[in-house]
């Protein structure tokens, strides 16, 4: 796959997963508006706006350094899709959905971040 259109994919399908990630947390319980649902949201945005930041340096060191978060980010919020469920604040499909899409972008991210070697 061309690197531009590597890029494009990836851009859209973190965009996706950010949207899923506030779709979903609109109906999360009141009380956890200062809790899961605003970690959940802070950490999906961040795989995205980590991405974007990292590119515009356009530095290598300090786009791995940018990947690395986006890459930790992605992994926070997998966690917290996955204590969701048994909270029952999501519903199976929801988080097998978050999960699948999740999965997808940490390999297109591992990737990134594997040809960035140090």
């Amino acid at each position: 796959m061309e690197e531009k259109n590597f890029h494009a994919q990836l851009k859209q399908l973190m965009d996706e997963y950010v949207q899923k990630v506030y779709r979903c947390t609109k109906k999360f319980p009141r009380e956890e508006i200062f809790g899961v649902t605003s970690q959940l949201r802070r950490a999906a945005l961040s795989v995205v706006l980590n991405d974007i930041e990292g590119y515009a340096r356009q530095r290598k060191e300090v786009l791995r350094n940018f990947m690395e978060i986006s890459y930790g980010s992605l992994k926070e919020s997998a966690y917290l899709v996955q204590f969701a469920h048994p909270q029952q604040y999501l519903s199976q499909t929801e988080r097998d959905d978050l999960t699948v899409l999740g999965d997808r972008i940490g390999r297109m991210l591992w990737g990134i971040l594997s040809g960035l070697k140090k």
